[in-house]
């Protein structure tokens, strides 16, 4: 599919409560399909703590590895796009359609999984960097990362570092917002599928910014709560960005 035809997708103008709207339906999932929908949760989870028990005490990494989980987050929830597809279309839905979109092993959806692995990958080393060359101590521990980085206003490093972390942050939440879920919903291309995301943000630029403080509050909630919080946070955001998907665009 070419670009002439991606631009062609109809696009709707959405409310701007519409995605607190987004995570009822994705709660309605969930509970359709607990076990499946929690699975995605859990391994994200224990993702987490494999993290930490390699990296917990280097929070300089730390700190970059868990920012970059949103990076990468939407990839990794291509199971759930698909339950929710499935259940949308009244179709049996559970590990089955799970295990079947991933051995599909769909060349788009790999690019665009590496190209954001690409991206995390860089934000990690950007993070590093920057703590490791501008921090005026060690940053090793979380309250180390507290004391030097965050309360220490007159170094800059902190506004610095989110700065940095939202400029990388913006765009690719801006090509995969519903990039990811229309590859797995229709045959378009990586590019086509992305500038479809793009305008979809440019058309409802004011709850696209709310669904990314919605996902960004649910998921630092969630690892806030020594990651067990990811366990639901994964599964509900992942269904209710199928319906961000759905309402934003024409159906097909």
């Amino acid at each position: 599919m070419n670009a002439s035809v991606a631009a062609s997708i109809p696009l709707r103008v959405l409310r701007l409560t519409q995605p607190l709207e987004w995570l009822g339906r994705g709660w309605q999932d969930l509970r359709r399909t607990p076990l499946a929908s929690l699975g995605h949760g859990l391994a994200m989870a224990l993702a987490g703590w494999l993290i930490v028990a390699v990296a917990g005490q280097r929070f300089w990494i730390l700190a970059g590895a868990f920012s970059g989980f949103l990076l990468v987050a939407p990839i990794l929830a291509t199971g759930l796009y698909a339950i929710s597809r499935a259940l949308e279309r009244g179709e049996p839905a559970g590990w089955s359609t799970v295990t079947a979109v991933w051995l599909s092993l769909d060349r788009r959806l790999v690019l665009f999984g590496l190209g954001l692995a690409a991206a995390g990958t860089g934000w990690v080393l950007t993070s590093a960097a920057l703590i490791t060359l501008l921090a005026a101590a060690p940053v090793l521990t979380p309250a180390d990362f507290l004391r030097v980085v965050v309360a220490n206003p007159e170094s800059g490093l902190f506004e610095l570092w989110v700065l940095a972390g939202g400029l990388m942050a913006a765009p690719v939440f801006a090509s995969s917002v519903v990039a990811i879920p229309l590859l797995v919903d229709r045959g378009l291309g990586v590019r086509e599928a992305v500038q479809t995301s793009w305008r979809a943000v440019a058309t409802n630029p004011l709850p696209m910014a709310l669904w990314a403080a919605l996902v960004m509050g649910l998921t630092l909630l969630g690892m806030a709560l020594a990651l067990f919080g990811l366990v639901l946070a994964v599964p509900l955001l992942g269904h209710a960005s199928w319906h961000a998907y759905r309402d934003s665009c024409g159906r097909s």
